[in-house]
């Protein structure tokens, strides 16, 4: 973080998934703020991801998560959802951010609507396992995703969203060929193998 900047981490989850939305955060994280285990979500498991969500959400300066629904994945692609649901995020922020670090190699120019500035930001390779902004996005996206995918879950049972959150699993393709595909499935994704 640079010192008296508000610097928004930005990342993504379920981006390779069959189903459901991807789930996009930002994360104001304050100058002070420490914890040893956060790291790329992905790393982590359920238990520590949902203790730490809950450490990020109370000590975080700003947080926000926007979900980008599968109609719209269908029509402006995955790279561009992820991007566009990362801006809504940022949009949502309560602090305005003066830099963004973001998870990946891509991003577009933000321009704040609060205050109609274009904000500098960085691109990271990896930035989930660099940056702690980073990470707590990370964290943020996975774990309201994950929740969202349980609920759904429930609708759907014959998925098994609740192990597999609607990534590409041999079962998810098994029912898929079965069932069909559902409301929530992206059309725009291979949805048999």
């Amino acid at each position: 973080m640079i010192p008296g900047i508000a610097e928004a981490g930005c990342d993504e989850a379920g981006r390779g998934c069959l189903c459901g939305p991807v789930s996009c955060a930002a994360v104001i994280l304050p100058p002070d703020f420490e914890c040893p285990e956060l790291n790329d979500s992905k790393q982590l498991t359920a238990a520590c991801r949902n203790r730490l969500r809950e450490h990020i959400e109370s000590e975080a300066l700003a947080w926000a998560v926007v979900m980008v629904e599968a109609e719209e994945i269908d029509r402006i692609n995955i790279l561009n959802a992820s991007i566009t649901g990362m801006q809504r995020a940022l949009d949502a922020l309560s602090v305005r951010p003066n830099h963004i670090l973001v998870d990946g190699n891509r991003f577009r120019p933000y321009l704040d609507p609060h205050r109609e500035v274009d904000v500098a930001y960085k691109t990271v390779v990896k930035g989930d396992a660099t940056y702690m902004s980073i990470a707590a996005a990370s964290v943020l996206a996975k774990t309201h995703r994950d929740e969202l995918m349980m609920k759904l879950s429930e609708e759907y049972p014959q998925y098994g969203w609740q192990s597999n959150m609607g990534y590409p699993t041999k079962a998810h393709y098994e029912a898929l060929k079965a069932y069909g595909p559902t409301r929530h499935h992206r059309r725009s994704f291979k949805l048999s193998k």
